[in-house]
């Protein structure tokens, strides 16, 4: 005998093989398991100097993992003096933003930690390729 349904008044029980109660159940989950949709985070890093060229290959890339439902983080990584240039690290941005507005959503504002500025951006809804 196998209790069913405990929380339904009166508990639903059944009489059969323990076993293949536990079998089912676990093909259950594994099913539910595989349905289930990940997420990942994918890193784009630029440097404040990047040329047009190179961002726009870049976001390229992005538009593909965006596509693919993934979060991007887009981060400037500023090496030595180029810290003194904080505000072309955001322009860089708010351009590589401004690219990608039809397909993504920011997720995370622009932040700047220790020596890197990043956001985070995810895709939006019923614009995946899939």
């Amino acid at each position: 005998m196998v209790e069913i349904a405990p929380q339904a008044k009166p508990p639903v029980c059944k009489i059969i093989d323990y076993g293949k109660f536990i079998y089912e159940q676990q093909k259950k989950e594994k099913l539910a398991k595989k349905k289930a949709q990940t997420t990942v985070l994918k890193e784009i890093r630029l440097h404040p100097n990047t040329d047009t060229h190179d961002i726009n290959f870049k976001v390229r890339h992005a538009e593909k993992f965006l596509g693919d439902n993934n979060k991007v983080k887009v981060s400037v990584i500023f090496k030595g003096r180029e810290l003194a240039y904080k505000e072309q690290g955001e322009d860089l941005l708010k351009q590589f933003i401004s690219q990608l507005e039809d397909v993504a959503k920011i997720e995370q504002e622009i932040k700047f930690e220790g020596r890197a500025m990043f956001t985070i951006l995810a895709p939006q809804k019923g614009k995946s390729k899939k």
